[in-house]
């Protein structure tokens, strides 16, 4: 199942609920269950007085505006043989597979069809059972590309594998590295980001560095600088660095938001980088998963894949020069 985005609720908290704590508000204002209802909240997709509030146990204050952005409607979700990607291992309990940039990974606002999601259920229908006890619009998907990044994703194909995978997902267990290209010459060799990630205040469609925030971290290290890179219109003369990125936790956008945080944008993002120098398509980021390490679901064996980086950004850095 996908879904059709509702108009979110907003409410003035009458007296009848002052005090009581914000999931369970949600719960009697909506008519959700009260899982579904933290899972909002959990998500940052509901606010009190405009500002997004990640703690479900919050009290409400009489006279508060609550607005909350209710789960899609469910409409079927049909498969489709034509959506790309490569499969690097599968088996009966998970599919590794290779996306490639301007896939959408699941169906959400805007986007409802030539998802990966799709092209797996057309492999593999079965995963479509997982829509029991995950989203029903993502079923067996632990975690998610952007559609401009690039690289490697594992999707669970059984219910064993998806409790597994989102329990090593918690305990930060999954090792998950990727390569940035980003704008400017980053000082330190390696360096760590510890900043909470949450709903922008200012812009809620995007993500922010807040303290309203949950807790993410970012390692990086530096595998290259850069004098000037080469697009498609040619030399563009602004240095850059390549960054190895490895993920603590896995917040929405937390690369891309982090590295702009501390002034470094990934080249092509420019939602989170004013100015980025065009040297891809529009919508395209020098993002790529290239490594992914798991434990298996089942078995428990040590299993891990590697992704090159594809053709589009391997040509970025063939045509820079003037490596620091």
């Amino acid at each position: 199942m996908s879904g059709e985005p509702q108009a979110p609720l907003v409410v003035t908290v009458p007296q009848a609920l002052a005090g009581m704590r914000l999931d369970r508000a949600v719960s009697v204002l909506t008519g959700l269950s009260r899982s579904a209802a933290a899972a909002l909240v959990d998500c940052g997709r509901v606010r009190v007085d405009g500002r997004p509030v990640v703690h479900r146990s919050a009290p409400l204050a009489a006279g508060s505006e609550l607005l909350a952005q209710l789960p899609a409607v469910s409409v079927p979700l049909e498969p489709d043989a034509s959506v790309p990607f490569e499969v690097l291992y599968e088996d009966g309990d998970l599919v590794v597979v290779d996306k490639p940039a301007g896939v959408v990974v699941h169906p959400g606002a805007g986007t409802r069809e030539g998802t990966l999601i799709a092209g797996l259920l057309a492999r593999h229908p079965e995963i479509a059972d997982l829509g029991s006890i995950s989203d029903p619009a993502r079923p067996g998907v632990v975690h998610r590309l952007d559609k401009g990044t690039s690289g490697l994703l594992v999707v669970a194909m059984s219910a064993v594998a998806y409790r597994s995978l989102v329990a090593q997902m918690s305990a930060r267990a999954v090792g998950r590295r990727y390569l940035a290209l980003v704008t400017g010459i980053v000082a330190d060799d390696r360096g760590i980001v510890d900043a909470p990630v949450g709903r922008s205040a200012r812009t809620p469609t995007k993500m922010a560095v807040t303290p309203a925030g949950r807790a993410a971290r970012t390692g990086y290290a530096v595998v290259g600088r850069f004098d000037h890179l080469f697009g498609p219109l040619g030399r563009v003369t602004r240095p850059a660095s390549l960054l190895a990125c490895t993920l603590e936790t896995g917040r929405t956008h937390q690369i891309r938001v982090h590295l702009a945080a501390i002034g470094h944008p990934v080249v092509g993002d420019d939602r989170y980088g004013a100015q980025s120098p065009r040297v891809l398509p529009a919508g395209r980021v020098f993002l790529h998963a290239t490594a992914l390490s798991i434990s298996h679901p089942v078995t428990g064996a040590p299993m891990s894949w590697t992704s090159p980086l594809p053709p589009d950004l391997r040509a970025v850095l063939e045509g820079t020069a003037g490596t620091r």
